[in-house]
């Protein structure tokens, strides 16, 4: 083998080296640059969440997610303006904050979606205090109660779960009353699932289903269809509604606890409440198992 061959090989082989050192780099740089892309999204978004009422002033207006189609917590007037117990609610609180408020009409199984995403800031939105929702979401105090129901007509004889089974049933998809009429009924049951509690009661009206779980409140909104025709069968679980907000957001979790006290202590609350539900303020727990208050 000759000089110049040697030189030629040896050169082609350090080329070679080069080249394999070259693309390990750069692969391992476009992993580096792959994974910071992946990131970035998930990066921009979490910054892009006004966390604190500081941040919410500052933005000059605040976003609360609330249901649109749920008299009397949340629904839509004649004029296109969100109205309801959750609305008034919401108007206070965004007063206290010095902001207006910004609605997202939301429905039942997009609720926490919308927090958790960062489309809104705060849910005032009919929010079940319950304890698999705390793993996802930060509950503030209670300012709200409810009992969940089965409704049917009143010709029905349904005297207890098991004859649940007899008929077509509805309720909203996601819903505590999906929850327990799914435990409750008998296997087999046919239970047909809608997106939010207006679609759930016009199903009943119109015959898809012959009953629904629902809650204390459907059966006035069934009346003005149907006056007297429909009644409450069998309750269920007694419910509390508290603010949500992201998990670990102390701030606005500390402001929104302050907020709900002050309205308590200065009969506001009380008010509100009596003129969307026409009964008293209930008493509210100190404490709800498996559902903290407060951002630890």
């Amino acid at each position: 083998m000759t000089r110049a061959t040697t030189d030629n090989r040896t050169r082609t082989e350090e080329g070679m080296m080069t080249n394999a050192r070259t693309t390990g780099l750069n692969r391992r740089r476009l992993l580096a640059l792959g994974a910071a892309t992946i990131a970035a999204p998930f990066v921009l978004t979490r910054a892009a969440y006004a966390v604190t009422p500081s941040e919410i002033k500052a933005r000059g207006k605040v976003l609360i997610g609330i249901q649109g189609d749920n008299p009397p917590w949340g629904f839509v007037d004649a004029t296109g303006k969100q109205d309801g117990y959750d609305a008034e609610i919401s108007a206070l609180f965004a007063r206290e904050l010095g902001v207006p408020a910004e609605f997202t009409q939301l429905a039942v199984a997009n609720r926490i979606p919308a927090l958790t995403s960062g489309r809104v800031d705060i849910l005032f939105a009919t929010m079940a205090m319950l304890p698999e929702r705390a793993k996802a979401v930060q509950f503030s105090k209670p300012y709200g109660a409810n009992i969940i129901t089965f409704i049917a007509p009143k010709e029905f004889e349904i005297k207890s779960p098991a004859d649940m089974g007899k008929y077509v049933i509805g309720v909203a998809r996601g819903s505590v009353q999906d929850s327990d009429v799914t435990k409750a009924a008998p296997s087999g049951t046919t239970i047909r699932r809608f997106d939010g509690d207006a679609p759930t009661m016009q199903a009943l009206l119109s015959g898809q289903v012959q009953a629904v779980g629902g809650n204390i409140f459907y059966v006035p909104r069934l009346d003005e269809s149907k006056p007297g025709y429909y009644e409450n069968k069998l309750e269920f679980t007694k419910l509390y509604n508290g603010a949500c907000t992201r998990l670990g957001e102390k701030e606005i979790n500390a402001f929104a606890n302050d907020f709900i006290e002050k309205i308590r202590a200065n009969g506001e609350l009380a008010k509100i409440y009596q003129k969307w539900m026409n009964n008293p303020l209930p008493a509210f727990p100190d404490t709800i198992p498996g559902i903290p208050f407060n951002v630890s």
